[in-house]
């Protein structure tokens, strides 16, 4: 039988009709049992050479297209025709018309939602207030770079190995170091895992936390990755609100089985929980059984007042897993962070990890380690403290200067950003508009909030833009705000947080 193949130009003859060939017996057009003509015969149709003929009949009798009788010829294999058709693309669009949800294969409807991440960067405008982001151009590459140097000899004198899920020792220990002298948590180098920064953190204890409809307690508002990660392990959200004081323990649901907390710099309000709060949320925790996880994400960058005791330095019980990342005091794009879980979770969460993705990059981690052991990190986050703080006290002269009318700003302890509420009459939507079209972004806290969304306000980042940059920014603002301000939002200061505070990622 003739078979109609269309060969164009002299390039990949044999992959042409290898391809046009299983699409027809793939689709049915070429039924099973069908006798093939030869390949001389296909050859001399097609114009090809013999050879190339052969090549595409031997590579689809390898593959079970086609088998062979001897003496008798080539056939279409049997019993392909259990095969699902590939529909055409005007099929494809009208089936979809009719039963969109049905289509193809469908994800879980968690990943087919809305962006589950905060607002990246944007590159659209001049100035710009993203939160979570370091300054990489203060960096000190240089000294990295010889650090990763040494990395590489220590590599290529290394065996080729897999090697333990926890991470290298080396940072370890320095991590192990530095907790205990800069955050007060004493660990044992072996009880720190590193991780693929703060979220593949939080995703482990997920793992091997939480069951199916399981209550996770979290912020509102809060860090939305955080809450995507608990609903993907199939847990029960409960949001529970915060104050001037953090967490409202005294809401917390009964039947909880993990908590999730920023309380050295809520997330993205700013406020620090008292030491009243987070005492009562280790005895709310050790009469349920419940896991804390305390992410204590920028910790590093304090201005104001006396370090306030993480809730792993208080942990008597063996409740809290400490979560920290260097994305907000190196760069984002290092991706390291790092966990030091209760006890009883440490052995799982190294079985997690090794299910996961084994372990991560040895390189970045021996080279983390010599930056740290060195000195390095600590000079380094010096530097950018003197730098943080100058811009923090550049955006707190405009909030509570030209700006005071119409904002009301949560002075923070620490950190990188700060919140600012809006006072009525004015609307998120309505200020990032107008100052998007002066070329400023500005990023609201709606999409932090889970329940009654009272709060209108913005988080302000101070770790990417200079502070001439925030002078110019803020300036301008304060010259667009009176068009949509219809003078009542002096009126309005009580449109704002229940009781002013006292003072991620």
């Amino acid at each position: 039988m003739d078979i109609h193949i269309a060969v164009e130009g002299g390039h990949d003859l044999a992959g042409q009709i290898y391809r046009q060939l299983r699409a027809g017996i793939v689709e049915g057009r070429l039924a099973g049992g069908t006798r093939l003509p030869s390949t001389r015969d296909l050859a001399t149709q097609l114009g090809v050479s013999r050879k190339t003929t052969l090549d595409v009949f031997e590579r689809l009798l390898a593959e079970g297209f086609l088998y062979a009788r001897p003496g008798a010829g080539t056939y279409v294999a049997e019993g392909l025709r259990r095969l699902p058709a590939e529909p055409s693309a005007h099929a494809r669009a009208a089936q979809q018309a009719r039963t969109p949800a049905k289509a193809g294969v469908r994800p879980l409807p968690l990943w087919d939602a809305a962006p589950l991440l905060p607002p990246l960067a944007c590159a659209e405008v001049t100035y710009d207030f993203v939160g979570g982001v370091t300054d990489k151009s203060h960096f000190p590459f240089d000294v990295w770079r010889r650090c990763v140097n040494h990395a590489l000899r220590v590599q290529a004198r290394g065996s080729g190995t897999y090697r333990e899920a926890a991470g290298e020792q080396e940072l370890r220990v320095a991590i192990s170091r530095y907790l205990a002298f800069n955050r007060a948590v004493d660990s044992n180098w072996e009880e720190v895992i590193v991780t693929q920064g703060a979220q593949q953190a939080l995703d482990l204890l997920a793992r091997v936390t939480l069951r199916s409809g399981d209550v996770a307690v979290v912020e509102d508002p809060g860090y939305p990755p955080a809450r995507a990660c608990f609903a993907a392990a199939g847990a029960k959200l409960v949001p529970v609100p915060v104050d001037g004081d953090g967490l409202a323990v005294d809401k917390l649901p009964n039947d909880a089985r993990l908590v999730y907390v920023t309380p050295s710099h809520q997330f993205p309000l700013g406020m620090p929980m008292s030491l009243e709060r987070r005492v009562a949320l280790l005895e709310w925790a050790q009469a349920r059984g419940a896991v804390i996880i305390e992410d204590d994400y920028d910790c590093e960058y304090r201005f104001e007042g006396r370090p306030m005791e993480p809730l792993k330095s208080l942990d008597r019980a063996g409740l809290v897993a400490y979560v920290g990342t260097f994305s907000k005091t190196m760069f984002l794009d290092l991706r390291v962070g790092y966990l030091v879980p209760p006890a009883s979770l440490t052995r799982a969460l190294a079985n997690a990890r090794r299910v996961t993705d084994w372990h991560g990059c040895m390189l970045t981690q021996t080279a983390l380690a010599r930056f740290m052991l060195n000195g390095d990190f600590a000079k380094h986050l010096k530097r950018m403290h003197k730098l943080y703080a100058a811009r923090r006290a550049q955006l707190l002269a405009h909030l509570q200067g030209g700006l005071a009318h119409w904002f009301e700003p949560i002075v923070p302890v620490a950190g990188i950003h700060l919140a600012a509420l809006l006072k009525a009459p004015l609307t998120e939507a309505a200020v990032a508009e107008a100052a998007r079209r002066a070329s400023i972004a500005l990023y609201g806290i709606a999409p932090f909030q889970l329940g009654a969304r009272s709060r209108q306000g913005f988080v302000f980042g101070y770790g990417s833009i200079e502070a001439g940059q925030i002078d110019a920014a803020l300036t301008a603002l304060e010259r667009l705000l009176p068009a949509l301000d219809d003078g009542s939002a002096g009126r309005a200061a009580h449109h704002r947080v229940t009781q002013t505070p006292r003072s991620k990622r």
